[in-house]
């Protein structure tokens, strides 16, 4: 019988041992991690969505999203006073007053009320740059899949809440600063 060592094998890599140490001098990496974990993430915000529909389309329980995104972005659709206001970025409110909401493999579709108004959004997945659930602190914040644009000002939202005078908790949209790096 022919021992490993005659053959050119050698005894397998202990666990634990001959690790990489990551410095300064590590090369950039050819597989694309944080384009993958983005997009992992954001199936994230899909597949929450795509529960609410199959669920009725009626949230369970205190739960409630806030998603940010960028107006701007390709295959976002909002009604041109909208795009107006918000120029660069939108956060919107899933709580009390939506309905119409369809989640599909590349982003969802919802349609909210504005000033007693209703509007249809679209709103690809590549274009969301924040998902929180603040009924039991979760979030996610996500780097913009599209070029950033220098941040424009825009006016405070006045959105209709549950009884449609805009001042109520159930705003469908809210300006948030996430305190985004720079």
């Amino acid at each position: 019988m022919t021992s490993n060592a005659a053959k050119g094998l050698t005894k397998p890599a202990r666990l634990g041992t001959n690790r990489p140490v990551m410095t300064s001098d590590t090369p950039d990496s050819l597989i694309p991690y944080d384009e993958i974990v983005q997009e992992a993430l954001r199936a994230v915000v899909g597949r929450v969505l795509g529960s609410i529909v199959d669920g009725g389309s009626t949230l369970p329980g205190p739960h409630h999203f806030y998603i940010t995104f960028k107006t701007a972005a390709p295959g976002v659709a909002i009604p041109p006073h909208l795009r107006e206001r918000f120029p660069d970025e939108m956060t919107i409110v899933l709580q009390n007053k939506f309905w119409d909401l369809e989640v599909g493999p590349q982003g969802f579709s919802v349609s909210l009320t504005f000033n007693q108004v209703p509007a249809k959004l679209t709103i690809p997945f590549a274009a969301i740059t924040a998902f929180v659930d603040p009924a039991v602190d979760f979030g996610l914040q996500f780097q913009a899949a599209v070029d950033e644009l220098a941040p424009e000002a825009h006016e405070d939202a006045e959105n209709d809440g549950p009884d449609g005078d805009g001042d109520g908790d159930g705003s469908n949209v809210v300006s948030i600063d996430f305190g985004r790096k720079k």
